[in-house]
């Protein structure tokens, strides 16, 4: 009997198919969902992150946390026992998880590549999971619904749909709500913007039954549901109004969250293994749920545990990662079940930790009694800010409410030409250039209006905190908004309410407190950038049209000359926000006097004749190096009103301080340097007879070891990467290095960590395209030297990005190609430059 094997395979296949859980629910199947999320900490002026202290050595903590978690986990390692790298896995391909729209945001101005890691993560677990990605949409900036009235409601889900469109390229099937706070009134609202699933806490479940069974009910309201499968939960309309929930694993999740379930992939097989029913279910699916930040930023290292879980420790089992969105393509819900009437997964009382005093997130001999005012306030101005948009925007728009809805198009992009389009689309008539900025500042008003809102605000124990500021700050913006467009004052009764939020910290005494002392200092106007733009020109060279921030500048005249150790720069200056396109030409003229003190005085430009008399003037009284004539002459031309180093924008106040201090700290590194060798002798006595070191000369030593190797440093920034360029330099950090050990010197060198980083990452792209053996060799060389030299210098040398690229070349170009591995020198300097980076060779 002949076979035909081709007739056999294509059978085999076939069946295969057939029975391929992927089409078929069969087996076990797990789901490890992440809540990745940050709360939005812009400047609602400046529309950027300022620089957050806690977060250092980062710039704030949306960075800090970028490279514990976001960029972990889409490039997770996977080490043998020998702790080479034997893989790098995209943990975004394999988990089910929400990326909150703000997040996303800062996510693709920051780093492309992470940003772009995640999206390709969802297309490939679509192609993997027939069409059902890993990704879900989010509410989008992370307000409690049930708390929300209706309109609200509806603009979260749709800007969250929206938003998530924009990213990902397809629709949502399932939406993280903020805290997994729920309500059938907020069900509704899913259910008519298509959402098909929710993931719920098991303690949010009522009661459930079988579908069809009209009388037997099982109560579950203490977290005792079984959440191995999918419910569906009807509202209102039987047939119609449903909307299908998984519940996650409580247990498991909190283990994961608060215990050590995730110390390796193997506990936490074994501990997401107890969750298996042993009915003999044709599939069941085992979920867990928890904040994204857990893998890697609450728990270091455990994108690992995760990387090898779901490529080799669940497989291996036998167990089908998915997503939620693909089991319910596979398996239909066979149970209904009853929610609690109002509910979240971090507040035991329902959602009282965002409106009330129930103690849940408190500590200590803190109290919560500002949650229900702060509420309330916020609340009452709401409702204040919707009579005016309705009372003006029906000036404007055609559907106020729509256009509302509709504005994530532009938050998404605004590009003027899109901007424009919108508002072509929206309004009742053609706008004149004022009519529109009006329009766009109803419409930020409404959107701050929104983010006042965020959950963040009030889930920890305190109103001054950064979270409970930052929404006061939207408040703020939206205060200011509602009262340019409508000329209304609300600012003062609503302070006057915030003080009946009492602060736990006497400094504030009440949210009016806060206020004062925390908000008002950070509003932001156009003279104050104008003030910004004049100030910081005397250290940067501004383009004819540059931007600074959320502000376009177009430099319309510019001088600058300097005596002595005087300097005035006078200019003309237009700006305009690129959020609302209002607009301002200014005339400034900024003094330095020296050091820390400068003068700057700003006004509104009248005429071409006032500004060139006014320059010509101050330049005139400038060559007369006359400091009190020049200034008493600025306050008579611009009124009283100046401006100094204290209002400059956070980040350019730290750069010119940074540059005010050089000489300072040249000359203090030159008197320690001194000091150090001066008393040479006498350390390694002290050194010799293990004797501790007098703090003042430690210190010093300290200093000096620092000077030398930063000067060495900035020395190597300006040769080329050539190994006979460098080889003196090297050699110079090594000494340096055995001297500030020998001494046990703690070394503040920061470039050094950076120069030496991109030192090694030019090296290795430079070998990626090298043909020659010789040139090939030296920059491997190279490449051992800096990764040695930053160990003995314990720079804590940043090597995953290098890592991912020879990891990229190694796989995806040099093992396929095998021409590149015959010639055994070729092959002895590749297996050592894996070496050197700890990467797997396979050979």
């Amino acid at each position: 009997m002949t076979i035909n094997i081709a007739s056999a395979d294509n059978l085999h296949q076939s069946l295969d198919s057939e029975i391929s859980p992927l089409s078929q629910a069969k087996g076990i199947y797990v789901t490890v969902h992440g809540h990745f999320y940050q709360p939005p900490r812009e400047n609602p002026y400046l529309n950027i992150i300022e620089r957050q202290p806690s977060a250092h050595p980062f710039h704030d903590w949306n960075e800090r946390i970028f490279y514990e978690c976001y960029r972990n986990n889409a490039f997770a390692r996977i080490f043998n026992n020998d702790g080479d790298i034997v893989g790098i896995v995209n943990n975004y391909e394999y988990m089910s998880f929400n990326m909150g729209a703000t997040l996303m945001s800062w996510l693709e101005k920051y780093d492309r590549e992470v940003y772009q890691k995640i999206i390709e993560a969802d297309r490939a677990s679509c192609q993997r999971l027939n069409g059902h990605g890993n990704a879900i949409a989010q509410v989008y900036n992370h307000i409690i619904l049930p708390l929300a009235n209706e309109r609200d409601k509806y603009t979260q889900v749709k800007w969250g749909k929206a938003d998530f469109y924009n990213r990902f390229g397809r629709q949502p099937e399932g939406m993280w709500l903020a805290e997994t706070a729920v309500d059938y009134p907020t069900l509704e609202v899913l259910i008519a913007e298509g959402i098909k699933f929710i993931i719920l806490a098991p303690t949010q479940a009522e009661r459930c039954r079988e579908i069809g069974d009209s009388e037997e009910w099982l109560e579950v309201g203490g977290g005792q549901i079984d959440p191995t499968r999918p419910y569906r939960c009807y509202v209102n309309d039987k047939d119609k109004d449903y909307i299908d929930i998984f519940f996650y694993d409580g247990p498991i999740s909190g283990d994961m969250g608060f215990g050590d379930v995730l110390l390796s992939s193997h506990h936490f097989y074994s501990r997401l293994s107890l969750a298996v029913r042993g009915d003999n279910r044709q599939s069941q699916i085992i979920s867990v749920a928890t904040d994204g930040e857990t893998f890697g930023h609450h728990k270091k290292d455990t994108e690992k545990c995760l990387a090898y879980a779901f490529t080799k420790e669940f497989p291996q089992k036998g167990w089908t990662v998915t997503n939620y969105a693909h089991y319910l393509g596979i398996v239909t819900p066979t149970w209904e079940v009853e929610l609690k009437p109002v509910t979240a997964w971090s507040c035991y009382h329902g959602v009282e930790r965002w409106k009330d005093d129930c103690g849940c997130g408190g500590g200590g001999e803190y109290h919560q009694k500002w949650r229900k005012p702060l509420r309330e306030t916020l609340n009452w101005l709401r409702d204040e800010l919707t009579k005016v948009y309705e009372d003006v925007g029906y000036n404007y728009f055609k559907n106020p409410w729509l256009a509302r809805d509709e504005y994530i198009d532009v938050i998404l992009d605004r590009n003027p030409n899109s901007v424009e389009k919108f508002l072509h689309r929206h309004t009742s008539h053609q706008l004149s250039p004022s009519e529109q900025i009006d329009a766009l500042r109803l419409l930020e008003m409404q959107r701050h209006s929104l983010l006042m809102f965020t959950s963040c605000g009030w889930f920890f124990e305190e109103i001054s905190r950064p979270e409970g500021t930052q929404i006061l700050r939207y408040a703020s913006h939206a205060l200011e908004l509602a009262g340019e467009v409508a000329g209304v004052q609300l600012e003062k009764e609503f302070i006057d309410r915030l003080s009946n939020a009492p602060s736990n910290v006497k400094e504030y005494l009440n949210g009016e407190g806060v206020y004062r002392q925390a908000v008002l200092p950070s509003q932001v106007n156009l003279e104050q950038v104008t003030a910004h733009y004049a100030l910081s020109s005397l250290y940067n060279e501004y383009q004819d049209e540059q931007s600074i921030y959320c502000y376009s500048t177009q430099k319309l005249d510019y001088q600058k000359q300097q005596i002595g150790s005087l300097t005035l720069a006078v200019g003309q200056v237009r700006l305009t926000s690129q959020i609302t396109w209002e607009s301002g030409h200014f005339i400034f003229a900024v003094l330095h006097l020296g050091g820390w003190d400068f003068h700057c005085c700003i006004q509104p430009f009248s005429s071409r004749l006032a500004y060139t008399q006014m320059k010509e003037e101050l330049f005139a009284i400038l060559k007369q190096a006359s400091v009190v004539e020049l200034i008493l002459t600025m306050s008579r031309l611009f009124g009283n009103k100046s401006f100094d180093l204290q209002h400059l924008f956070a980040e350019e106040r730290l750069a010119i301080m940074e540059k005010l201090t050089v000489t300072t700290k040249k000359r203090l590194d030159q008197l320690y340097t001194q000091v150090y060798r001066d008393n040479y002798s006498i350390l390694l006595a002290f050194q010799r007879d293990e004797v501790p070191i007098p703090q003042e000369l430690q210190v010093a030593a300290e200093v000096a070891i620092s000077y030398r190797c930063i000067k060495v440093i900035e020395a190597i920034n300006n040769t080329t990467p050539d190994l006979d360029n460098l080889e003196p330099y090297l050699l110079d950090l090594e000494a340096i290095a055995n001297e500030a050990d020998s001494l046990r010197c703690k070394l503040e060198i920061p470039k050094g960590k950076k120069t030496l980083e991109k030192l090694i990452s030019s090296c290795v792209q430079q070998i990626l395209s090298e043909t020659s053996l010789d040139s090939l060799e030296t920059h491997i060389q190279l490449i051992d030297k800096l990764i040695k030299i930053g160990k003995q210098l314990k720079l804590n040398l940043w090597l995953d990005k290098v890592q991912e690229i020879y990891y990229q070349f190694l796989h995806q170009k040099l093992l396929v190609n095998n021409d590149n591995l015959t010639e055994k020198n070729h092959l002895r300097l590749w297996m050592k430059l894996a070496e050197y980076l700890d990467i797997f060779f396979p050979v």
